[in-house]
């Protein structure tokens, strides 16, 4: 008896072992799982934890997620509700242990390490390209939300290339509104209305010069003998003058899913209606500068962390809501939207309690 019972007491202890041994073990794979939610209408420290603004000196750091400063501008109005971007955590130095318990839980997901941190790329050329494509989600959003709000984009000759088509016709600090009727809302609109017909079509140019409104034709040409896309042989800057200055701080988040919130909460700021109603409304997506609204990863983990957040409503992006809809949590209704006034529409129609569009 003694023997056996010394038996089951090592088998035992080799077992823990044995456990131990496996759980450091380093497998190639991340485990990705819901990161913390921010409301973007509020203000937080160094640590993205709520605080009191008014309180600076007693809790370092703390600032508003989107603060807006200078004279001239509307006023900056309190919401009642929350408009929360959503994050994704990911564990990179994963043991076998947590690997396994990340292919069993539905809060979490598995992912070989070289999809997200491909081999020709070092760790760090992926997060300064995660915290620069952060930052372009906040110009985007910071374009989008003004011209909703009526400070339009204006696109700006900065040069003229000399024996180019443009030479001659376009000078430098023309405003380019209109392409062949269609408004110049942005460089990027700018570049498809140019490129939308072949090279050698002539195109009417409608611009502002010195503050006077005239048009002007302007034939493309190709970029190059073995490149058709057509060129005016211009270089522009986009402006958009507004009476006051916007900015957004928000640290250890990288990527372009938060420009939609982003754009709300922005609006929500400087308009005196409260975009939220009172309620919890998270979401996702990116945005570019015309207000589309573009997919992202990760969208099972982020609803779990806009559920935990108390949120009512989840924003999702269009090419989403497959994806959100196999992986719906019992009351986050999914809000579908694929534009900036997609998702006002649907927070208004939130707000007098309807129904809104849903994936």
């Amino acid at each position: 008896m003694r023997r056996r019972g010394l038996t089951v007491v090592l088998g035992a202890a080799f077992a823990v072992l044995l456990l131990l041994g496996i759980g450091q073990v380093r497998v190639p794979y991340v485990v990705e799982s819901a990161g913390p939610t921010v409301d973007t209408l509020t203000a937080v420290d160094e640590n993205g934890e709520l605080c009191d603004p008014a309180a600076k000196d007693a809790a370092k750091g703390c600032h508003e997620v989107i603060s807006v400063t200078g004279d001239g501008g509307p006023a900056v109005s309190k919401s009642d509700g929350q408009l929360r971007l959503v994050t994704v955590n990911v564990q990179s130095s994963t043991d076998l242990l947590s690997v396994i318990r990340g292919w069993w839980s539905d809060e979490e997901a598995v992912v070989p390490y070289e999809l997200l941190y491909p081999p020709d790329q070092t760790r760090e050329e992926i997060d300064q390209q995660g915290q620069e494509a952060f930052q372009n989600s906040q110009t985007s959003a910071e374009t989008a939300a003004l011209r909703e709000l009526g400070y339009p984009v204006r696109v700006t000759v900065s040069k003229v290339v000399e024996g180019g088509p443009s030479d001659g016709k376009l000078k430098v600090n023309d405003v380019i509104d209109t392409v062949d009727g269609t408004a110049v809302t942005s460089n990027g609109k700018l570049l498809e209305l140019i490129q939308a017909k072949p090279a050698g079509t002539a195109l009417k140019l409608g611009v502002t010069r010195d503050g006077a409104p005239a048009t002007v034709e302007v034939t493309t040409k190709a970029a190059s003998d073995t490149d058709s896309t057509p060129r005016v042989g211009i270089e522009v800057d986009t402006k958009q003058p507004h009476p006051f200055t916007l900015n957004i701080k928000l640290d250890d988040i990288a990527g372009p899913s938060a420009g939609l919130m982003f754009a709300l909460g922005i609006i929500d700021k400087l308009t005196p209606e409260d975009l939220t109603g009172g309620k919890v409304i998270a979401g996702t997506g990116t945005i570019d500068d015309e207000g589309n609204v573009g997919p992202i990863g990760g969208i099972p983990q982020k609803l779990y962390g806009a559920r935990d957040a108390g949120a009512k409503w989840f924003l999702t992006p269009v090419d989403n809501c497959a994806e959100a809809k196999a992986n719906a949590l019992p009351d986050l209704p999914l809000v579908k939207v694929a534009t900036l006034d997609d998702a006002l529409a649907a927070l208004k129609t939130i707000n007098a309690g309807g129904t809104p569009p849903s994936c």
